[in-house]
């Protein structure tokens, strides 16, 4: 291991902060209170020294964030899982008794080899990704920690930044509004006030009201899920894994439109998320050695933020999950043949247009989601991690836009692809994928076959 830690620390919210707070779990948080804890790592070019990075770096760091956490509490608490009792879980934060991990390191690993997009050993990244703290056992519920974070220097070259959340804190428009705040106070110096004066709209609303669940979809789901304890999380090493980015310019998204439209001209919602997510699955599932029945239904399933797709609206600022999913279906013979692509491409944008773009249909069998995404993980499912509409990368701590983004946490799903906005390629997009080293072989030749073709 290439990684030393220098200091591990825990970073309140600063004096004045709330006292305490209790953030009830909404069903569209519930859901995934059993989920693997999500992962990104940011890697940013910024060549300094140790003592600079000790002396002033990390300090700024650890200041910002502890700013940052007033306006963000719920990072600084913990999951409360209750036991042989009808209350529901929570988020709790006690002041004096509540703060984040915040692990600094330094690492003398080959930057370069790391952010770039060829193959690479999927182990490696496990060192800069912050471990959560194991679950606490009390006589009358568990407890485990929201949040860790983990900032690597490799020395006169970059930083890397890691961040582990349970994806019951939040989605990714939620983590995500947290990380651009913290980078934001950072680069800012620390001076709250003027973040405030450019970012007040943007601050994160907790009120649980604005999410309506006349059915009591929290109280099934919670039956569902409550005789199952929590576990504390590991990192599923060894992998056996590869991980490699694909970059798709805007050029060939454009092209995939086309194509899509020469075959499908009524088809609405051809959006780039459409055909990337098409053709990565599509590719996805070519590179597959064999298949014993060519009848099998292969299945997509995406989530997509609908804070303003359902009735009433939530406000794009909610802090907590708010997740529909959608699902395309196609048995494995279509998608592997010459129409494969296209048929793709009209399943999930009917899934976009008349599932999660409808008001009356968003949410319709929200009962029974618990249910339909434990079938997934049975069959051939293929899934989707980020958003290029979030744009992580863009958090600036002072260091400019990150280099790369590694959704490390798509090794421990079944088969999943990340996805986000290109650094390289204005209107582009970035695939990243975990597969093993021979599938991964067969999935770049076709990946780049298809689009010379």
């Amino acid at each position: 291991m290439a990684t030393t830690i220098l200091e591990t620390c825990r970073v309140p919210a600063p004096p004045g902060a709330a006292a305490n707070l209790s953030l009830p779990l909404t069903f569209f948080d519930i859901q995934w209170l059993h989920f693997h804890p999500i992962r990104h790592l940011l890697f940013y070019d910024y060549p300094c020294s140790k003592p600079y990075f000790l002396e002033t770096v990390a300090p700024k760091l650890k200041e910002s964030l502890s700013l940052t956490l007033r306006h963000y509490l719920p990072l600084a608490g913990n999951l409360i899982f209750p036991l042989n009792s009808e209350k529901k879980p929570e988020i709790q934060y006690v002041a004096g008794d509540s703060a984040v991990s915040l692990t600094i390191a330094e690492s003398a690993s080959d930057f370069d080899h790391l952010t770039g997009n060829h193959a690479r050993d999927a182990d490696q990244f496990y060192e800069f990704v912050p471990e959560i703290d194991p679950v606490t056992d009390e006589s009358e519920y568990q407890r485990v920690p929201v949040v860790a974070l983990k900032v690597t220097l490799f020395t006169g070259r970059g930083i890397c930044v890691g961040f582990a959340n349970l994806h019951c804190l939040g989605d990714a428009s939620s983590v995500v509004g947290f990380i651009k705040a913290w980078a934001s106070i950072s680069k800012l110096g620390g001076d709250e006030e003027e973040f405030l004066t450019k970012h007040a709209e943007s601050l994160p609303i907790l009120d649980r009201s604005v999410i309506n669940d006349p059915l009591g979809i929290d109280t099934i789901f919670w039956k569902v899920i409550r005789d199952v304890p929590l576990k504390s999380s590991s990192f599923p090493l060894p992998t056996n894994r590869v991980r490699a980015t694909y970059i798709l310019r805007q050029a060939d998204i454009e092209k995939l439109k086309d194509l899509v439209l020469a075959k499908k001209p009524g088809l609405l919602q051809v959006s780039s998320f459409v055909v990337t997510a098409s053709y990565v699955w599509t590719c996805f599932v070519k590179s597959e050695e064999q298949v014993d029945d060519d009848d099998v239904l292969q299945v997509f399933i995406f989530a997509a933020d609908i804070r303003a797709r359902i009735d009433p609206p939530v406000p794009a600022s909610y802090f907590g999950n708010c997740l529909a999913y959608g699902l395309a279906k196609i048995e494995h013979k279509q998608l592997v043949g010459g129409e494969g692509f296209v048929i793709a491409a009209e399943a999930i944008a009917d899934q976009i247009k008349n599932r999660l773009n409808n008001k009356d249909q968003v949410l319709k069998g929200a009962e029974n989601w618990l249910s339909e995404t434990k079938e997934m993980t049975a069959i051939r499912a293929f899934g989707v991690s980020g958003s290029p509409k979030f744009d992580l990368c863009s958090a600036d701590f002072g260091w400019g836009r990150a280099r790369k983004l590694e959704t490390v946490s798509i090794d421990g799903e079944k088969h999943s692809m990340s996805l986000c906005k290109s650094r390289d390629s204005e209107g582009g997009l970035e695939v990243g994928i975990s597969l093993p080293k021979a599938r991964m072989d067969a999935f770049a030749a076709i990946f780049e076959e298809g689009l010379r073709f």
